[in-house]
């Protein structure tokens, strides 16, 4: 049975490359691709893919969040985090938003196809480059230690508007976006600083940058 692929990243040459290297595998066809992470939820609702690859960085929506919303929906597709680095706590983001994989890019060449058929299976699977001790060590540490991340104090919908702020989005885009009304912006916006004990923006785009939320252009 074929195992039906969408592909998430805001750089089409990388999706162009992701989608040649599995396409290679018989087994697996690349049905849908997106340049942004809201882009990523609408695709896998209408085409109900097999398996969702989600670059981590993202604009509109990162990569976490959009698999969040994705496992959310629709439990039945498997999400892979697609990321420069092996940061532990976007791992721990990932996996704590349901996520089944989470693919480095320099090895994605030769893991992609593998991660795709252990995940559709119902697996786990983590880029070799990935050290299974920094991992324990780390979800170790946030069983000791829960609630420590600020991020984890936001709501989902919180984040989302984090991140639409530091992109530099005004209040009635953001509105317009997530479908609310732009007083309803601000006040997220005056939660999310009072949550994180952060009131400017320059401090959120900073606390953004750190979490891998956005991308230091």
């Amino acid at each position: 049975m074929t195992i039906r692929v969408l592909l998430a990243d805001d750089h089409a040459v990388l999706r162009d490359g992701v989608r040649l290297l599995l396409e290679m595998d018989p087994e697996i066809q690349v049905v849908g691709d997106a340049g942004d992470g809201r882009e990523a939820v609408r695709q896998a609702a209408d085409l109900k893919p097999d398996v969702a690859i989600l670059d981590i960085i993202m604009p509109e929506l990162n990569g976490i969040e959009a698999a969040r919303q994705i496992v959310a929906e629709n439990p039945e597709i498997h999400t892979i985090i697609l990321s420069m680095n092996a940061n532990s706590e976007h791992i721990f983001r990932a996996l704590q938003a349901g996520v089944s994989g989470y693919l480095l890019k320099a090895s994605a060449g030769s893991e992609v196809a593998k991660a795709v058929h252990t995940v559709n299976a119902g697996g786990r699977y983590l880029s070799h480059a990935i050290s299974d001790a920094v991992i324990t060590e780390y979800i170790a540490q946030r069983e000791t230690a829960e609630g420590d991340s600020r991020l984890q104090r936001l709501s989902p919908r919180e984040r989302e508007v984090l991140q639409l702020v530091v992109e530099g989005r005004a209040n009635v885009e953001i509105a317009e976006r997530l479908y609310i009304a732009p007083g309803s912006v601000k006040t997220y916006r005056k939660r999310i600083m009072q949550k994180l004990d952060i009131h400017d923006v320059p401090g959120l785009v900073k606390f953004a940058i750190r979490h891998g939320i956005i991308a230091l252009e």
